[in-house]
């Protein structure tokens, strides 16, 4: 029905008793009568007759209605009477989904599929070809689809223009809304003191800023009164407590690019200026999605594969709401003590949406691998955002070597970001166990260069240096470790017997250096470190030669290999 038109089509049911028309058919309960109505808002109708039996079998009609093809009768006689509601849904044939009990098909259909068809079945499903995407651009559109499934979330995506930020939010969802930049209204984001009317949060499951740059709020409480509800999902009027579940997402644009922005500042400048240098409002942030890993949106990024209708999709997130995957960590994962209580929760909230993306039913196990690619993916934006905090010069956030350990017997991970990291930079995480970074002091031909020596060891009884050709200096300080490693076994790593374990030794060069001089201690220590399964202390480079006798090469250039190390990041 175009605009203009309602009355001639008002008039052609009167004339012919009945018209076809596609509307968003919409119902409530009138308890005076105990009837249902139907609005119509095409034809701006808000009293229509309609049978007990079509709501009963359509019952999104009482949660905000859904587009359908409408038989819309018309009784003369009824029209005479006093208060009479003439119009009258005879019948109707929905265009969209109607029924709300959904998450069963749902689960049932995630059965046939592997866990990469069932990612790549959700991507095709909001208009998305995975094949054109890294898989970084596949998880980053996962992280956007969290807010949907997973009650009061908090997420902030910043990055270049045309990636389709507020896509997913204005498109897929009838139960998300978009907030463009300006003026935002305590009344309308919260509640109405005057009326009581409830706020967007209350109404929908997403609420989206978009261009989050240019939004503030009309009161001066306003940031605060969302910190509260960011936090703890409540807000008060007056003295009453409100509780909502709307997740908040703000998206904006760099105006420059990611590195670019770290050198001047932190990845939380495009904020508005009353949250740029928030860090109680960054503390209650539960992912930083990375808009940097999402490919501007174009035509090979469009899909033309099958995927899920999009009502269905939106139909099915908003039920997986009142779910939680949280028990699936309990036992299995276990998280390392640079985490606080607020990040630990962040990130069983990320991990909790993720699982519920990727294995809707809550009784279909969750493998390790899909567990460890959700933890991973989860401890990774939290430390986006402690990293910020950090740069911001908070001290009581200086900890960000976030960790987990999967399993009983597991190794402990750590999990960077890598906005943050270069191949040849040291940094302050851990490497996995048996791995190390070493500094040789050179030789009169060529000068100190940095180095990494990684270990991996298996059932055997020998030491194999991987390089090819292996350079000569460093298969000797390799063959001095693995003699003072034999010889000295009680001391450096217990009760194991290296003598039953074969060595696959490496080693990188990240300078111009190659010879791998005086790498002896280093090489011992990487592989105590695969022997007993345990990482060195993050922020470390060994340095030093070793003899066959177990003493200490000097170091005659100790300057210039210390301040090689400082420039690599070391700590």
């Amino acid at each position: 029905v175009r605009s203009g038109e309602e009355e001639l089509f008002k008039a052609r049911a009167r004339d012919t008793g009945s018209v076809k028309l596609i509307d968003i058919i919409s119902a409530r309960l009138n308890a005076k009568t105990d009837s249902y109505l139907a609005t119509l808002p095409s034809l701006q109708l808000k009293d229509v007759g309609i049978d007990d039996k079509l709501v009963r079998d359509n019952e999104r009609m009482l949660t905000g209605g859904f587009y359908a093809e409408v038989d819309l009768s018309y009784d003369a006689v009824i029209a005479q009477e006093k208060n009479g509601r003439p119009f009258t849904v005879s019948a109707l044939r929905p265009i969209q989904l109607s029924k709300r009990d959904v998450l069963d098909a749902l689960c049932a259909g995630r059965k046939k599929f592997s866990s990469a068809d069932w990612k790549s079945f959700l991507l095709r499903s909001v208009g998305l070809e995975p094949t054109a995407m890294t898989e970084r651009n596949r998880d980053a559109m996962l992280l956007r689809m969290i807010p949907f499934v997973e009650n009061n979330y908090n997420l902030v995506e910043l990055g270049p223009r045309g990636t389709g930020k507020s896509h997913l939010y204005q498109q897929i969802s009838p139960y998300a809304h978009l907030v463009s930049g300006g003026k935002a209204s305590v009344a309308r984001m919260f509640v109405n003191n005057a009326s009581g009317q409830r706020g967007l949060v209350c109404l929908y499951d997403v609420v989206c800023f978009d261009e989050v740059s240019g939004v503030s709020f009309d009161q001066k409480d306003g940031v605060n009164i969302m910190k509260g509800y960011m936090e703890s999902g409540e807000f008060s009027r007056g003295k009453e407590s409100i509780r909502a579940y709307g997740s908040i997402v703000m998206v904006g644009n760099f105006d420059v690019d990611v590195q670019h922005q770290q050198r001047i500042g932190h990845l939380f400048g495009p904020m508005p200026p009353e949250m740029r240098n928030d860090t109680a409002l960054m503390d209650r942030i539960h992912c930083y999605l990375p808009g940097w890993d999402v490919p501007k949106i174009a035509e090979p990024i469009k899909t033309n594969h099958f995927g899920l209708v999009s009502d269905f999709v939106s139909e099915c997130w908003t039920r997986l709401r009142s779910q939680s995957r949280a028990a699936t960590l309990q036992g299995r994962v276990t998280f390392g003590g640079s985490l606080s209580g607020r990040d630990q929760n962040a990130v069983v909230k990320t991990v909790s949406g993720l699982l519920k993306l990727m294995h809707p039913s809550p009784d279909e196990p969750v493998s390790d691998d899909d567990l460890e690619w959700a933890v991973r993916l989860a401890l990774e934006c939290r430390r986006r955002v402690k990293e910020q905090q950090k740069r911001i010069g908070s001290a009581e956030f200086r900890n960000t070597q976030f960790s987990y350990t999967l399993g009983q017997d597991g190794v402990e991970k750590f999990v960077v970001t890598p906005e943050l990291q270069s191949e040849d930079h040291v940094g302050r995480d851990p490497l996995p166990p048996g791995q190390v970074w070493t500094i040789s002091p050179g030789t009169q031909d060529e000068g100190s260069g940095l180095y990494r020596i990684e270990v991996t060891e298996g059932p055997g009884s020998s030491v194999k240096i991987l390089n090819r050709p292996a350079p000569p200096a460093f298969s000797e300080s390799v063959k001095y470790a693995e003699a003072n490693l034999n010889s000295r076994s009680s001391e450096l790593v217990g009760d194991r017997n290296p003598r039953e374990h074969e060595f696959s030794v490496q080693l990188r060069a990240y300078d111009a250096a190659k010879a791998g001089q005086s790498l002896g201690v280093a090489a011992l220590l990487a592989m105590c470190s695969t022997l007993i399964n345990r990482s060195l202390r993050g922020g470390l480079i060994v340095v030093g030669g070793l003899n066959l006798g177990g003493s200490l090469e000097l170091i005659h250039n100790a300057i210039d290999v210390v301040e090689l190390a400082v420039e690599k990041g070391a700590s």
